[in-house]
This record gives structure tokens, sequence and C-alpha cells, in this order.
């Protein structure tokens, strides 16, 4: 596995695409722990926190088995995961961004732009 993600990453779209899986991973796994913390009660409750390691875990490999320097995608992947809490956030608790997320976003999304962008 760790050698198909080198192999993946290797290219700007492959890294794209790894780091938009580890964004969903971490924001869907979070999201179960929040519905076994908070929504649900007895054998349920450990389905979710179960599910939510899982995912986690997934998260974890998907970011840490590649070859690559994260440190210069972490901006990409700060806007990525940004974006996709939000849209869990939307659809499986029903909650849509204030004005106070959507300001604080897009300075997010401008500062992954300055970061992936920027040439020394």
């Amino acid at each position: 596995m760790r050698e198909l993600l080198n192999q993946i990453v290797a290219y700007r779209s492959g890294a794209l695409v790894v780091l938009s899986v580890a964004a969903l991973l971490e924001a869907l796994g979070d999201s179960c722990f929040q519905s076994g913390l908070y929504r649900s009660s007895g054998m349920v409750r450990a389905i979710w926190l179960a599910g939510g390691a899982l995912a986690l875990a997934c998260y974890g490999l998907a970011v840490n088995a590649p070859r690559w320097e994260f440190g210069k995608l972490v901006g990409v992947y700060v806007v990525l995961f940004f974006l996709v809490t939000q849209i869990v956030a939307k659809v499986r608790f029903k909650q849509p961004p204030t004005a106070p997320v959507l300001l604080g976003g897009s300075l997010i999304v401008l500062g992954g732009m300055i970061i992936s962008f920027w040439r020394n």
C-alpha cells in the first residue's frame, strides 16, 4: 500500500486526491465520535466510536504512509479539511456555515493559496 501511495502522490493531482480522501476520513471520523458521544447510547454509541476510530486510523495511514514533505502540503490540507468539514456539518448535522465561519473560512482558503503559490 505504501508503494502505491508513493506512486500516486508523485503527481500533484494524485497528492490532491490523497489529501482530499484524508480530509474526508478525518472529518467523518470526528463526526462519528460526535455522534457516538452526544447523539447515541449503548451499542449504537460503541458502533459510532469504533467507526470513528477506524476512520481516523485510515486518515493517519493516508497522510503518513506516503513519502512526502507533509509540511509543504499542510496549507492545501487545511483548506481541504475546512471545506470537507463544512460539507459534513451541513449534510450530517444540518448545520449551515454562519457568517463568521464563512469569513474565517475565506481567510483559511486565502492562507492556503499563499502557502501553495508563493514563490521565493
